[in-house]
């Protein structure tokens, strides 16, 4: 078996079953993925095993699971397929082009304010670029090397890391127009708060409401200041928020909080530097972001 698979030569073709058997789950979903009959899929899978002298799927009721070194091959499978669209890609426009997947880390406010408006602007000109998101509030993304770019809000950005700065944050506390409405002339202490809960212990609008309204008890507490602003615009009471998230209805109860703003920071690690892919991603995110600030 060891013999049979030494001398076997994995090719293109293998690799495309493998992955369409690993993104399908089943023989049928693979078949439909490789555009060719279930039967098809079923003996080039055994084929293949058979030559390699291991298994590469476990038949289970959800389907087919794949093994260890299928999953290996799916990921193999998924550059081949990464730099041949780009090859592509490059014979059609007459040139090189930027390719290869870039890792963002960002906080959802922040995804949705300002990032989601801004990709549109400039995502289509590099069709053989990835990009792959999560969202957090920390800086362990680009630290355990989880990321290569991160648009962070703070005051401090880590030594480590190397970035430029998009612009100042300010805070304003705000309600719904109908809260506003309907709350008219009652002081915002007696108003029902809504603010971060103990994720965010060091949020700038924390420190403002426990410096001015230390009496203050929020009625919802929130691990994201998108989810703060969601319950804001749902009329449920009043949030400081940051402008760039004030709008679609919004409406300011009073003047930005002094000497609590913040800055917009887009970081990516030393390394990263000498990847075009990143350095591409990275300028035109400087550019697009800061376009959008106020």
């Amino acid at each position: 078996m060891l013999n049979a698979a030494a001398h076997y030569q994995l090719d293109y073709t293998d690799l495309s079953l493998v992955l369409a058997l690993v993104r399908g789950g089943t023989l049928a979903r693979a078949a439909g993925l490789l555009r060719v009959d279930v039967s098809t899929v079923f003996r080039a899978v055994r084929r293949l095993e058979a030559a390699l002298g291991q298994t590469l799927f476990e038949k289970s009721r959800a389907g087919y699971l794949p093994t260890s070194l299928a999953n290996h091959l799916a990921q193999q499978a998924e550059r081949a397929e990464l730099a041949l669209q780009a090859a592509r890609i490059s014979v059609e426009q007459g040139g090189e082009v930027i390719s290869g997947t870039v890792r963002l880390t960002c906080t959802d406010a922040v995804l949705q304010g300002l990032l989601l408006p801004a990709l549109p602007r400039f995502m289509a000109d590099y069709p053989a670029l990835i990009l792959e998101l999560s969202t957090s509030n920390d800086f362990a993304n680009l630290s355990r090397r989880d990321a290569d770019i991160a648009l962070r809000l703070t005051r401090t950005p880590p030594e480590h890391l190397v970035g430029r700065c998009l612009g100042t944050v300010t805070y304003q506390v705000c309600a719904s127009a109908d809260y506003a409405r309907r709350h008219a002339g009652q002081e915002l202490a007696d108003l029902a708060w809504i603010a971060p809960d103990e994720f965010l212990p060091d949020h700038p609008t924390v420190a403002w409401r426990r410096e001015h309204l230390p009496g203050v008890r929020p009625r919802y507490r929130c691990n994201s200041m998108q989810s703060v602003t969601e319950l804001v615009r749902a009329g449920l009471g009043v949030a400081a928020l940051p402008d760039f998230l004030m709008n679609d209805g919004l409406q300011p109860l009073g003047p930005a909080l002094a000497g609590h703003d913040t800055a917009l920071w887009l970081l990516t690690r030393p390394d990263c530097r000498a990847l075009r892919s990143v350095v591409t991603l990275f300028d035109e995110l400087g550019r697009h972001v800061r376009w959008l600030r106020h």
